[in-house]
């Protein structure tokens, strides 16, 4: 047997050296022990607590609207158009572009022959139409003080989201498709000669016949969180200013959330979506003929081949009836009959009459859910809230129309 060799035992059969048995853990051993196991509580407790505060941070953004990973990447629907720009904020989205000029804004040049530069806007949302507004289906449910104390828009509601920034002025002529006027403080007017343009964030003054026309033959106007108004006596119309937002064309025209004063038939079409404006202080004038000009807050000539939304607005038609004051809405049949009209959720007051409904042969007329105030005259309008009402026109309906004070108005 080699030297230095165990022999072979019962106790060790395999001869081989036995293993050493291990003695009692020291001091240092102990302490390794416990410091990993402090370890391990620590990162377990740190992974909980990461783990509730992504749970609360996706209950939060779930509550507010916002999209999660697994929410659909569609474009948000028209009935949250009103709360697109609130609901960016709060759920942290990059807001694309600022206002004033910026990538794909409109340039033109400030003379009636100058023309906007064509690439539509790569910036801030223009917000999603058609004229689906916030308001509360059904109306307000009681008594209203006040526009504003009831959701309807006022000033503070309504125009730029921003301060416009981009000057320009002139009486300019777009003739490009797609133009978008972003972010801009015009001193002058605009008069369209191209589809689907799109003034948005923007200030307009006119001393025009006009704030915003679109002619004959062209499309897809949309004028939005925009403030348009006059310059009293210095319209061309013998010092006055007739029009805010006028169609000359069988399209629909789209105006919402804009503030809206002075000029004498504020917002004037046939067809179009009108919605969420405020309409205001429209200014008397004695026009070139030498009548006090007709203030109508929303007016229609009738025979338009489209329909007529004018959906939560608040329409204001101040002046007295001896100064031209007509109506908060005229539903007049001078060029042809009125049909299809909806006038639904509205804070209407002053007038001759409040709201003209279309006359003889109008049909498919349907005025709900308004709030008829008293805010300039007892009756709402100077002589009443209603005429010209065609109660047996086919389609037309009159349905839950209640003064401020929340009684039911009936046509008589």
């Amino acid at each position: 047997m080699p030297p230095n060799t165990p022999e072979s035992t019962p106790e060790n059969p395999s001869g081989n050296a036995p293993a050493p048995v291990p003695g009692p853990p020291g001091r240092r051993d102990r302490r390794r022990t416990a410091v990993r196991v402090l370890l391990a509580a620590v990162a377990l407790t740190l992974a909980l607590l990461v783990a509730d505060a992504l749970g609360a941070h996706l209950d939060e953004r779930t509550a507010s609207g916002c999209p999660t990973a697994s929410s659909s990447a569609s474009a948000p629907s028209a009935s949250s158009a009103s709360s697109a720009s609130s609901a960016s904020s709060a759920c942290g989205s990059a807001s694309a572009g600022s206002s004033g000029t910026g990538a794909g804004t409109a340039t033109g040049t400030a003379s009636p022959t100058g023309s906007a530069s064509a690439s539509p806007s790569g910036s801030r949302s223009a917000t999603a139409s058609p004229g689906r507004s916030g308001a509360t289906a059904g109306g307000p449910s009681g008594p209203c003080s006040s526009p504003g104390a009831c959701g309807f828009p006022t000033a503070a509601t309504t125009g730029p989201r921003s301060t416009p920034g981009s000057g320009h002025s002139g009486n300019i002529t777009v003739r490009t498709d797609g133009t978008v006027i972003d972010g801009w403080n015009l001193t002058g007017s605009l008069d369209i000669y191209a589809n689907d343009v799109t003034v948005v964030d923007s200030s307009i003054t006119s001393s025009n016949w006009w704030g915003v026309n679109l002619r004959a033959g062209y499309h897809g106007l949309r004028v939005l969180h925009s403030r348009i108004t006059g310059v009293p006596g210095k319209g061309l119309d013998n010092g006055g200013e007739d029009y805010a937002v006028s169609n000359m064309g069988t399209s629909s025209v789209e105006v919402g959330w804009s503030d809206i004063s002075v000029f004498g038939n504020a917002l004037s079409m046939g067809q179009g979506d009108l919605h969420d404006n405020y309409v205001h202080d429209l200014s008397p004038f004695v026009n070139a003929s030498g009548q006090w000009q007709h203030l109508d807050a929303v007016i229609s000539d009738g025979g338009g081949n489209g329909q007529l939304v004018i959906r939560h607005n608040t329409l204001l038609d101040e002046a007295g009836v001896d100064r031209g004051a007509s109506a908060s809405i005229g539903l007049f049949p001078d060029s042809g009959t009125v049909n299809n009209a909806v006038v639904d959720s509205n804070w209407i007051a002053g007038g001759a009459y409040a709201l003209y409904g279309g006359g003889p042969g109008s049909t498919g007329i349907q005025v709900t859910h308004n709030v008829f105030s008293d805010q300039f005259h007892p009756a709402c309008g100077y002589y009443g809230d209603v005429a010209y009402w065609n109660a047996g026109g086919a389609g037309n309906v009159w349905a839950d129309n209640t003064t401020s004070d929340g009684k039911p108005v009936t046509p008589q």
